[in-house]
């Protein structure tokens, strides 16, 4: 599989949600080119470079973003809202001369969705609590009359709060650790090993008991 890619300062999980302001052009056109295909782009964490500019180095594992929701409310500023989809791991790439980068792509294996469980079960719980809380926020705002551009929460419903594998994305998606940590979590292939250190991090940290 060839797709263009999306160096950011970010790490995409699968079934994760990715609000997006593009306005290079390299990246104007990979956006226009992915929507008319209709084709994901890959998302990759920078290790060396920047968000614009030269061409930056990322890690080899990345997600692909599937492209939803767009508008253009500023000339010139393309806002889109991308979900993850399937990991792969970058095989070989290349760069073009507007500067995007397209590689060569494997994709990995999909967790293993099983049944929450019983050790985890404060994740889930958590998760449900941080949810709930952004509602409020949102509902709230929106009471005051300065309800945000896009109020949407950062997760899209279905809720699997009893799926180890929706649980441990999101909760990664939302703990304050250093992104070089979260790409590893969203390397690993075995969702009960991520919840179960995401759930040591949590209990070393005080947040659960």
């Amino acid at each position: 599989m060839r797709i263009a890619l999306f160096p950011l300062n970010t790490v995409l999980f699968p079934g994760g949600v990715l609000p997006l302001r593009v306005f290079e052009a390299r990246y104007m056109d990979m956006v226009r080119d992915c929507m008319r295909a209709q084709q994901p782009f890959g998302v990759c964490l920078i290790t060396q470079g920047s968000e614009v500019g030269q061409p930056a180095q990322t890690e080899a594992v990345g997600c692909l973003a599937h492209i939803g929701d767009w508008d253009m409310q500023q000339l010139g500023v393309l806002n889109i809202r991308c979900r993850g989809g399937q990991r792969f791991r970058i095989l070989d790439r290349s760069v073009e001369p507007s500067g995007l980068q397209r590689a060569e792509v494997e994709l990995l294996d999909e967790d293993e969705d099983r049944p929450l469980a019983a050790e985890h079960a404060p994740c889930a719980d958590l998760l449900r609590r941080i949810i709930d809380d952004l509602r409020n926020q949102a509902a709230a705002r929106e009471a005051e009359g300065r309800a945000a551009v896009d109020a949407r929460l950062p997760f899209d419903p279905p809720f699997l709060l009893d799926s180890s594998t929706w649980v441990g994305n999101r909760i990664c998606e939302v703990l304050p650790v250093p992104l070089k940590a979260k790409q590893k979590l969203m390397e690993l292939d075995d969702a009960h090993t991520r919840l179960a250190i995401i759930t040591q991090y949590l209990k070393q940290h005080a947040v659960l008991k």
